[in-house]
């Protein structure tokens, strides 16, 4: 009985420390999180969200990942390389990345002049377009071209010029480019820079293009939404636009790999938006986080489902989460605890009852070897009782077996068939026993 009561003693320890474990080291984690060019724009809103992060929770540690461009951002988590990256709806998509929060939403804006002739997409065709010069001036003209596709017009009879920030009012007042295509939020950004470079240059308020057919083209293209533009929302006297305007916007995203934990996810999107005000702190671009919509049914970038719970459930945090884990997890380990016991007590008496039952056929052999008329009856009771002396030896090896009870039981039948052997031997058949007797 002693190895059972050991292995049971063993489990017991090993599941507590098991719990312990998860007690005092849980919950923390360790997220990768991609990062662009130093001081570009990604760059700047990742820096402040691992240091507000970290800051809140002390158990989380943000590693950060050096990558080149969206591209690369998009491809590290196709490749589990990282567990959140900023991706841009319209550009390269990972087929297995989930949306945990919307970073901002930036309005596709084809800016025009004052009486321009321009004043819908399709009369684009043959024209000149300007776009600002930066890091995102490939991602603007590939969405460029797919606007250009919905309306069957050929990227090539369309072109365009990457203009500075400074030279884009001068081009237009000079009428080398005929409009303008900005990518920006309806805040401080690039398509309010450009509305104010071209009236600074033209005297006068531009123009901002209504692409009536957005809903359509997002059927088409669903990286690039449907949006409404309220008259005043690139600022100016007069107001730009001067009337609500639908145009198309895309989003960049927090986008983690679909096998991240719910509670993981759902974790990171309660930080982001209870933290929202101190990420503002570190850096403008914070301000225009929002939420995604949970029903939501964009084909490319769904939200997370860890992300819709919280955002369905309200308040309860991961740390919540974790404590129902915990209670679970430990509830579980007790009762597989109990569970091998029970195994453990019952295999126990199994072999108690094994042994006593090989304890008692020695006895008997030592009977029936009193009574033995033959020597072959002697041969045959030995050759059992060899067989018993070789399952004790194999117990004795593996430390299942009662050596003080075996072996006194053992040497009762081997001393008996020796004694009745003997007795034959001198002719004194049923003697022996008949001693036995009267003893």
């Amino acid at each position: 009985m002693r190895p059972a009561l050991l292995l049971t003693a063993g489990v017991l320890i090993i599941a507590a420390a098991l719990i312990a474990a998860v007690y005092f080291w849980s919950p923390r984690a360790n997220l990768r999180v991609t990062v662009g060019p130093p001081g570009s724009p990604a760059y700047r809103f990742v820096t402040a969200f691992a240091a507000v992060t970290e800051a809140n929770h002390p158990r989380v540690r943000i590693k950060l990942v050096p990558v080149a461009d969206l591209a690369a951002s998009a491809k590290a988590v196709q490749d589990h390389a990282t567990d959140l990256a900023i991706i841009r709806s319209d550009a390269v998509i990972p087929p297995n990345g989930e949306t945990i929060a919307i970073l901002r939403r930036d309005v596709v804006a084809f800016v025009v002049p004052a009486k321009s002739p321009i004043d819908k997409i399709s009369t684009l065709a043959g024209k000149t377009i300007g776009i600002p010069q930066g890091p995102l001036q490939t991602y603007n003209e590939q969405t460029l071209d797919s606007i250009l596709s919905y309306y069957d017009i050929p990227a090539n009879t369309v072109k365009r010029i990457f203009l500075p920030p400074a030279e884009i009012g001068t081009a237009v007042h000079e009428k080398r480019v005929a409009a303008v295509l900005a990518v920006g939020p309806m805040a401080p950004g690039e398509a309010v820079d450009v509305v104010n470079a071209i009236k600074a240059a033209t005297k006068s308020a531009p123009s901002i293009l209504a692409i009536d057919e957005a809903d359509a083209i997002n059927k088409r293209f669903p990286g690039l939404e449907s949006i409404d533009v309220p008259a005043g929302a690139f600022r100016g006297r007069p107001p730009v636009p001067d009337d609500t305007v639908t145009t198309l916007a895309i989003t960049y995203r927090f986008v983690a790999p679909n096998t991240m934990l719910d509670a993981v996810a759902g974790a990171i999107a309660r930080s982001i938006f209870k933290t929202k005000a101190q990420l503002i702190a570190k850096t403008p671009l914070a301000s225009q986080i929002e939420a995604p919509d949970p029903d939501d049914k964009n084909p490319i970038l769904p939200v997370h489902p860890g992300v819709a719970a919280y955002l369905n459930s309200g308040e309860q945090s991961f740390f919540d989460e974790f404590q129902k884990y915990f209670y679970l997890g430990g509830m579980a380990l007790s009762l597989a605890g109990s569970a091998i016991a029970l195994l453990v007590g019952r295999l126990g008496r199994k072999k108690s009852e094994s042994d006593l039952r090989q304890i008692d056929r020695l006895i008997e052999l030592a009977d029936k070897a009193l009574v033995a008329q033959t020597g072959s009856e002697l041969r045959a009771l030995e050759e059992e009782l060899n067989g018993i002396i070789s399952w004790f030896v194999k117990g004795q090896a593996s430390g299942t077996a009662d050596s003080t009870a075996f072996s006194v039981a053992i040497s009762h039948a081997q001393h008996a068939i020796e004694k009745q052997r003997e007795a034959l031997r001198q002719g004194r058949t049923g003697s022996a026993s008949a001693a036995s007797s009267e003893q």
